[in-house]
């Protein structure tokens, strides 16, 4: 990764044109004094974020592909691939997979310098450089080759995800068969890209002895990079578009974004505020526009009117990598609000996604007392008039001065911390909607006979044992309400409780449910609970097995000494071993 400006900041020759702000008195609230102040303190915000250091780089992914391409054909699109091999043939090595209705029957078209394989599309995998090809021929006979590049031109295509492989082309009209045959020729070479995740599988919470807890991250990416690997996820980094959706919604923080990482993210929103601040202290709170930088800078650039002079634009590889800590962050530096301009390229999960986010955080900020909406999701046709006609919204009095860390959970914690010291309002817990990272769970305790399977299973240390005496514990602020333990536990005696408290019991242990041990009758020994004792002989009474005398009263013992009670019963043990104690 470069310096700030390579993660995405204001190119200089950009800035006079997105500074632009109206000079007749009244606009979007703010006079011409007021829309002067918030000029030139945007101005020196923007000079300051230009001037901070190169942040530390990032590993890359290397692709290699050596212009070997896969035509996928077919009767239907012939027209497409005569203009495709016109046009590439030249310049790529081609091999066609025709797999549709023939022009004539029974024979595949031939073309020369081409491949022709006549024969059944059966599977397609990979990205750039390492497309595998399977297919079936006439004879039956399952094949597989593989292809650096492939342009597909079916109807329907192979990969139906919404952000396909890099390397892969769907051209399914005019349009974008000639965007495909204008980028395929330079798809040729060695390439490289950011690796955007880190993936801390130790705190990831997506499965525990084959239960199932968290999938959010499998479910929200658009590229199918993330699936599932026994009890912990992996991620293909080739096929990995950098949206960042999975550090998003991920609870523990096993995922985290890194182009930039969220503490560099920290820094320059720190730096942005604070000389904002100093440069007009009595100016109205700025407000940070994220943009990627093609659409979202496109986007920027047809504003009719600009942004208003406390926006503050901010460029980053997809806004969908925007989540909780970031939000709340910027809240707590003094900014007034945050805003994400989409386009019309992001997948439509990443948008639920992110309003869900926003949702928990304002949740937060209101019960907090920091009037106004702080957050909005924008539509790139509708930005503008949303921008100027946003009304302002409460934020803190005093800059926080923390630095947001790559550990997502910490990262919240610290800034609701700097917002409850700060806040109007000291509620002692907030509501939160399904699915927010934070939360209790609850016991019933008539059910629950403490088995600790839910303990065991708990990838966050939040449920445990009570060492030498049957108890459960709960720390909340460990809780990532992944559902493991209500999933595991055999009773379902488990539910969630989302919420945040504020208070300091959510850092300390409490009991959720304790029971009377139960010794063994016959050497005293620690057998269990009573409970689980008493309700595993309220379902065994009568049950033809234990009807003998003293059957029931073995339940009561410990393994050794059913042992020896058995033994001690010469025709029990005559029965059973078809011989006599000597």
């Amino acid at each position: 990764m470069g310096n700030s400006g390579d993660v995405g900041e204001i190119a200089t020759e950009r800035v006079a044109e997105e500074l632009r702000v109206p000079r007749e008195p009244g606009g979007a609230g703010f006079g011409t004094a007021g829309a002067d102040v918030n000029l030139s303190a945007k101005t020196f915000a923007l000079n300051a974020l230009k001037a901070l250091p190169a942040f530390e780089p990032v590993a890359s992914v290397g692709y290699e592909s050596g212009g070997r391409l896969l035509v996928l054909a077919d009767s239907a699109s012939y027209a497409a691939l005569k203009q495709t091999l016109d046009t590439l043939t030249s310049q790529l090595s081609i091999a066609v997979l025709w797999d549709g209705r023939q022009i004539q029957a029974g024979v595949a078209p031939t073309f020369a310098d081409v491949e022709v394989l006549a024969a059944k599309l059966t599977g397609l995998e990979g990205y750039l450089g390492a497309f595998l090809l399977s297919f079936e021929r006439a004879d039956d006979i399952a094949k597989q080759t593989t292809f650096d590049l492939v342009l597909d031109l079916h109807e329907n295509p192979a990969f139906a995800m919404h952000s396909p492989p890099q390397g892969y082309f769907h051209a399914a009209n005019a349009e974008s068969l000639a965007r495909a045959l204008a980028e395929l020729p330079d798809m040729v070479g060695e390439f490289e890209k950011p690796k955007f995740f880190a993936y801390k599988e130790s705190i990831c919470a997506h499965s525990r002895s084959k239960k199932t807890g968290c999938n959010k991250c499998i479910d929200i990416c658009s590229t199918k990079a993330i699936s599932a690997d026994g009890d912990k996820v992996k991620v293909d980094p080739f096929l990995c578009m950098g949206c960042g959706a999975c550090a998003t919604v991920c609870p523990s923080g096993a995922m985290t974004y890194q182009y930039p990482r969220v503490s560099d993210r920290g820094t320059q929103m720190r730096t942005l505020i604070n000389a904002y601040a100093a440069a007009a202290p009595n100016a109205v709170a700025p407000v940070i526009l994220f943009h990627d930088a093609s659409a979202g800078r496109d986007a920027l650039a047809r504003m009719a009117r600009g942004l208003p002079g406390h926006v503050l634009p901010v460029e980053t590889w997809h806004v969908a990598s925007i989540g909780l800590d970031v939000l709340l962050g910027a809240i707590a530096y003094g900014a007034g609000g945050v805003m994400l301009l989409a386009t019309a390229s992001e997948a439509p999960q990443y948008a639920a996604a992110t309003r869900a986010e926003m949702a928990q955080a304002e949740t937060i900020l209101h019960a907090l007392g920091y009037k106004g909406s702080h957050f909005s999701w924008l539509g790139a046709k509708s930005a503008e008039a949303k921008i100027w006609n946003a009304p302002a919204a409460d934020t803190v009095d005093v800059s926080a001065t923390f630095h947001l860390s790559n550990d997502k959970r910490s990262s919240v914690e610290f800034a609701v911390e700097h917002l409850l010291q700060h806040a109007k309002l000291k509620p002692a817990e907030v509501t939160l909607s399904s699915g927010a990272m934070f939360g209790s769970v609850v016991v019933d305790q008539q059910k629950c006979t403490l088995c600790l399977a839910c303990a065991g299973a708990c990838p966050a240390s939040a449920l445990m044992d009570g060492a030498d005496y049957p108890r459960l514990n709960f720390i909340e602020r460990n809780c990532v309400q992944c559902g493991l333990c209500a999933s595991t536990c055999p009773e379902n005696a488990i539910a969630l409780s989302p919420r945040l408290l504020f208070t300091a019991a959510r850092k300390q242990a409490v009991v959720l449910n304790e029971s009377e041990p139960f010794n063994c009758i016959s050497c005293d020994k620690a057998l269990g609970t009573k409970v689980m004792i008493d309700n595993m002989l309220s379902k065994l009474v009568g049950h033809s097995m234990f009807a003998g005398a003293g059957q029931l009263d073995r339940l009561k013992m410990c393994a050794d000494c059913r042992v020896v009670d058995m033994m001690s019963n010469k025709a029990e043990y005559s029965i059973l071993t078809g011989g006599e104690i000597e």
